[in-house]
């Protein structure tokens, strides 16, 4: 991880943790590091083994087809010069790994999956990339007119492979780079606490020029969150820290909540 532009204060403030806030993780707890607090982004550490890796690859490898994105002019999903890599959707039930995923998931996000997005799954080869975008759609998006869901309040992307060089995802408004890290997965919020776009979310990802990256992506929705994450009192709450990623609170931050 990289937050150009950054002092030393401001990065001497980030830390790790060690998730325990179920019982199930209280004998394997996830580790967590902070990226940044405000846009709220962490990375769980060796959080999908090698062994899931291979199977979702094995699932993946014969069904990917060039990656499209929705047209906001048709609705329909369409190729684009934007994204240059190759997906393919697994559904719920589709393999006891997807399962597994979403279990895991829920305890990292603390979420509900009920109406999150099937798990998509992307190879990138060489010269690869997927330019400046949100994963949230517009308040004025006929897309998000037809999601009974909601908008996308979260994004949890698995990397399944580090390439040699490139295929970093970077915000571009918080001049914050992440680089692929292998059994890795990385989450943040899409929307603020008020249910409005957080813009400082746009990002892209880096070409891949040596290697080839793999990645899987979980879209989380509003609907089913109503008491996980619950709105601000006041449309300037932020995030506390970790959100409600039941990490440890510092006591002196300025970014902390009242």
């Amino acid at each position: 991880m990289r937050n150009f532009f950054k002092g030393d204060e401001e990065i001497s403030k980030l830390y790790c943790y060690y998730k325990q806030d179920h019982p199930y993780l209280l004998l394997a707890p996830f580790k967590v590091e902070i990226v940044r607090f405000d846009p709220l982004a962490v990375i769980f550490h060796d959080v999908i083994s090698n062994e899931e890796i291979s199977i979702i690859q094995e699932v993946s490898h014969s069904r990917l087809e060039r990656a499209q994105v929705v047209s906001p002019a048709t609705r329909r999903r369409e190729p684009a010069s934007f994204r240059i890599s190759k997906n393919v959707w697994l559904e719920n039930n589709e393999h006891e790994i997807v399962e597994r995923l979403n279990r895991r998931i829920h305890l990292m996000t603390n979420l509900d999956l009920k109406f999150a997005e099937d798990l998509q799954i992307a190879n990138y080869g060489i010269g690869g990339f997927y330019d400046v975008h949100y994963d949230f759609f517009g308040k004025n998006s006929p897309l998000l007119e037809s999601l009974p869901e909601g908008n996308r309040i979260a994004t949890v992307l698995f990397y399944m492979s580090q390439p040699e060089i490139g295929g970093a995802t970077v915000f571009i408004p918080i001049k914050t780079t992440v680089l692929p890290s292998k059994n890795s997965a990385l989450f943040w919020y899409n929307l603020a606490r008020n249910g409005e776009g957080d813009h400082r979310t746009q990002h892209a990802a880096c070409p891949v020029l040596v290697g080839v990256k793999w990645i899987a992506n979980k879209w989380i929705h509003e609907a089913g969150q109503e008491f996980l994450r619950p709105c601000g009192l006041k449309e300037t709450d932020q995030e506390a820290f970790v959100g409600d990623l039941g990490g440890p609170v510092p006591k002196d931050h300025a970014n902390i909540r009242s």
